[in-house]
C-alpha cells in the first residue's frame, strides 16, 4: 500500500490539474458564446449571397453553364480534399473524427481510381496527414481559433486556381458543423465544381417560383454577375465551415475540459478513501508497536 505522503502528493497533483481544466473549460465557453455569434452575424449574409447567386444563374440561363467552376471537366483523375481542423488539441476526437472520414473518402476514391491531393486548415490536420505520408499542396494554420474572411479567402484562391488550371478536377470539403456545444457533425460537400443545377435548384426563394417576385435588371448581363458571385459563394462556403469547425472546437473542448474536472474529482475522492486508510494503518500500526513495548518491559 502507498504511503500516506504518497498519496497525498498525489491527490494534490490531480487537484492542480483539475483547476487547469476547470480554467480551460471556463475559457472554451465563453470563446464559444463568441463564436455563436459569429455563426449568427453570418447567415443572413450567407442567405443574401446565396439568394442572389441563384437569381443571377436562373437569369443567365444556358450561359451560367459554360463558366469554368460550374462546369464538369470532361474525365476526373485527381480529387482535392480540404479538411477543416482546429490548432490545438484537448478537445476529445474532434479532430480525428475529420482526419480519419478524410482518409476513409480518399480510401474510396483510390478504389476508384482516383488520386487524392490533401488540404488542410488547423495544426492537427496538417501535422497528421504529413504523419501518414501524404504531401500536403495546401496548409494553412495559425487562425483555427477565429478564422477572419481573409483566411477563407486565400484558401478558396488556391482551390479555384487549381481547379480551373486542371491540377483539380473535383474538391471535397470536410469539416465538423456545429450542432450544440455537445454534438459537432462530420460534414462532406463537394465545394468544386459547383454545379448549375446545385445553385438554380436549391430551396426557391420565399416567394416560390409561382409567386411574384421582383423584377432584376443586371448591368452588366447575369453572366456577368454570376461569374463574379460564384467565387464568392465558394469563399463563404469555406468561411461557413471555418466558422462552424471554430464553435465546434470549442464546444468540444468544453466538454472535453468538463468531463476531465468530473474525472479528477472521482479520482480524489478515490485517493481521499486510499489516505485515510494508509492513516489509519499507520496509527495501528504506531498502536501495535506501542503495545508491543509495552508488554516487552512488563
Amino acid at each position: 500500500m502507498a504511503s500516506q505522503r504518497d498519496v497525498k502528493n498525489r491527490i494534490s497533483s490531480v487537484k492542480n490539474i483539475q483547476k487547469i481544466t476547470r480554467a480551460m473549460e471556463m475559457v472554451a465557453a465563453a470563446r464559444l458564446r463568441r463564436a455563436e455569434q459569429r455563426i449568427a452575424a453570418l447567415r443572413p449574409y450567407a442567405e443574401a449571397i446565396g439568394r442572389m447567386t441563384r437569381q443571377a444563374a436562373r437569369a443567365a440561363g444556358a450561359e451560367a453553364g459554360r463558366l469554368p467552376l460550374l462546369s464538369e471537366h470532361e474525365s476526373e483523375r485527381n480529387v482535392g480534399l480540404l479538411l477543416i481542423t482546429g490548432d490545438r488539441g484537448l478537445a476529445g476526437g474532434f479532430n480525428s473524427q475529420v482526419i480519419r472520414a478524410g482518409v476513409r473518402l480518399s480510401g474510396e476514391l483510390a478504389e476508384e481510381g482516383l488520386q487524392s491531393t490533401w488540404y488542410a486548415t488547423g495544426r492537427r490536420g496538417v501535422s497528421s496527414i504529413a504523419f501518414r505520408g501524404h504531401e500536403l499542396s495546401g496548409s494553412y494554420t495559425g487562425f483555427a481559433d477565429r478564422p477572419a474572411y481573409a483566411d477563407a479567402r486565400a484558401v478558396a484562391e488556391d482551390l479555384i486556381t487549381a481547379y480551373v488550371g486542371g491540377r483539380l478536377d473535383r474538391v471535397e470539403l470536410i469539416f465538423n458543423a456545429y450542432v450544440s456545444p455537445l454534438t459537432q457533425k462530420v460534414t462532406r460537400e463537394t465545394l468544386l465544381p459547383l454545379s448549375h443545377a446545385t445553385i438554380a435548384g436549391e430551396e426557391e426563394d420565399s416567394e416560390g417560383p409561382g409567386g411574384p417576385q421582383a423584377l432584376v435588371e443586371y448591368e452588366p448581363g447575369p453572366e456577368e454577375i454570376l461569374k463574379r458571385l460564384v467565387p464568392d459563394y465558394i469563399e463563404i462556403s469555406i468561411y461557413r465551415a471555418l466558422v462552424e469547425s471554430a464553435a465546434g472546437f470549442f464546444g468540444a473542448q468544453m466538454t472535453a475540459m468538463r468531463s476531465a474536472s468530473e474525472n479528477a474529482g472521482e479520482i480524489i475522492t478515490d485517493l481521499t478513501l486510499q489516505m485515510n486508510r494508509a492513516r489509519q494503518a499507520e496509527i495501528t500500526q504506531e498502536i501495535m508497536e506501542v503495545v508491543a513495548g509495552a508488554e516487552g518491559l512488563s
